[in-house]
């Protein structure tokens, strides 16, 4: 492809969506053709939340001792380091490589939960708007171009039906021989969705200004197209 020669200007882009719908999917690979830094958001959270549940914050019941976590959050480090194995960037915890750890369900369980709590939003909010500075990053999340990045010049909110996602997990974590059933797999994404749509704290929104992807139907080179046009239009400008 042509767009890495055809970028005069850099932007940023902001990309939001529900749990499972091609989100990450689709930054990395704007991310990969535009010669941009891709930040996963998402695993900013899943970090903290293994942070708390290695040091038993996180109960058996579910309960999350919120003080103690607030009280050690300036003693969390996180940062992304590239891996030329896998070509792409890994996600590090007080400078241990936690990538494949914080991607299995358990964590999955109560990410949710753990980015409700404002205290922690604010502090990963701060980090990753450092991120955002010089431009020329593509992050998603759920609250990227409503809190993060608020004048990103490119905003996107994805969707897909739930039926498909849950599918594409479920192959996602099968692949990775992670145990589950289709069934589980979908009630957990429900139960995010609902998280993530209702918190008090930044919740899950499309902002007035995201175009909005729809890629139920859509491949991901589709989907990457479409997205890449919208990019040109904006940088060409």
């Amino acid at each position: 492809m042509d767009e890495k020669a055809a970028v005069t200007r850099k932007i940023n882009i902001a990309i939001d969506g529900y749990s499972a719908c091609g989100k990450s999917t689709l930054a990395k690979d704007l991310a990969k053709v535009l010669s941009y830094t891709f930040i996963d958001s998402g695993a900013m959270y899943r970090a903290v939340t293994l942070f708390a549940m290695r040091n038993g914050w996180i109960k058996e019941n579910g309960v999350i001792d919120q003080k103690a976590l607030i009280a050690s959050l300036n003693t969390v480090q996180i940062g992304f380091k590239p891996s030329q194995e896998k070509g792409k960037s890994d996600t590090h915890l007080n400078g241990e490589n936690v990538e494949e750890e914080i991607r299995k369900p358990h964590i999955a369980q109560y990410v949710s939960q753990i980015s409700a709590i404002p205290e922690v939003r604010k502090r990963l909010v701060a980090l990753q708007q450092d991120f955002g500075k010089e431009k020329g990053v593509v992050m998603d999340g759920r609250d990227i171009g409503t809190v993060v990045f608020p004048n990103a010049e490119l905003k996107l909110f994805v969707t897909a039906d739930v039926e498909e996602r849950a599918r594409r997990r479920f192959e996602e974590l099968k692949s990775k021989g992670v145990e589950s059933t289709l069934e589980e797999v979908k009630k957990n994404l429900a139960h995010r969705d609902h998280l993530d749509t209702t918190r008090a704290t930044d919740p899950l929104k499309k902002a007035d200004d995201a175009r909005l992807v729809d890629n139920t139907c859509m491949t991901k080179d589709e989907q990457l197209t479409l997205v890449l046009g919208w990019v040109r239009s904006l940088i060409s400008n």
